[in-house]
């Protein structure tokens, strides 16, 4: 074999080498479900549409939306807090998300599971708070009205299924179907005891965008940096570069021991 045919094959060797190693770790990237800066969705559309960050979660329809009006058991700093979970719980998980944004719905598919059965157990109780970034990045009123909905489902008492309802039919995030009430509406369908006149008669009078607005603000003046913003126990858990839901999982269940 000639000199430059073994060197050859050896390059060759090396470049599968480094292939393999790139395809691991992106492998174990998918696996865990890193939502980290790189998927968050006001750089992703940052990058895609070009809006000054400053502008980033202004919501469009401000202008008329009346009193602030809190959803029945909201808690926490101006009631911005719709919680879930009992609570005696020793673990807070604080999530900021937003109905639109596809990042915060890879987190819930992801995470969902292992949220409910921690909260199902009384280990942990989780804050939702709402925000309106692609509304802002965007245009549009979906994230704003599905909030809305997802603020009266809260007080009939189904607000959780309905939250999950919301993600698990989100539209493509440059879709606005939410801002369509019929649409919310008839999600609510899928919630046993939801669809009464008292709750169309909220989303309609969008009785509640006042209060989704604040909690935009709020979550402007947090400088969080985008949607999903997910913390437990007060500490951004995205901080930890290897966090799964068995690892949450295992942080709240010692939590509950302790």
């Amino acid at each position: 074999m000639s000199e430059n045919n073994r060197e050859g094959k050896r390059t060759a060797r090396e470049r599968l080498a480094v292939e393999r190693e790139k395809q691991k770790a992106s492998e174990k990237r998918r696996r865990t479900l890193i939502v980290g800066a790189s998927v968050l969705c006001v750089l992703g559309l940052a990058a895609v549409i070009g809006v000054v960050a400053a502008n980033a979660g202004k919501d469009t329809g401000s202008d008329d939306a009346g009193p602030v009006v809190a959803p029945s058991g909201a808690q926490g700093k101006d009631s911005l807090a719709i919680p879930v979970g009992k609570e005696s719980a020793k673990s807070t998980l604080t999530v900021w998300e937003d109905f639109r944004c596809p990042a915060c719905k890879a987190f819930e598919a992801a995470y969902r599971p292992t949220v409910h059965e921690l909260t199902d157990a009384g280990q942990l109780k989780v804050e939702y708070h709402l925000a309106t970034l692609i509304d802002g990045n965007l245009r549009g009123s979906g994230s704003r009205n599905a909030a809305n909905a997802a603020a009266c489902a809260q007080d009939a008492g189904k607000f959780p299924a309905y939250h999950d309802v919301l993600y698990e039919n989100q539209p493509e995030e440059t879709d606005d179907a939410f801002a369509g009430n019929a649409r919310l509406i008839e999600l609510a369908g899928k919630v046993d005891g939801l669809d009464t006149p008292e709750f169309r008669r909220c989303v309609e009078d969008g009785t509640h965008n006042s209060w989704v607005e604040k909690s935009n603000q709020a979550f402007q003046a947090g400088d969080f940096g985008g949607t999903p913003t997910v913390l437990l126990n007060g500490k951004n858990i995205y901080q930890d570069q290897t966090m799964t839901p068995q690892k949450l999982k295992q942080m709240v269940q010692e939590a509950a021991k302790g």
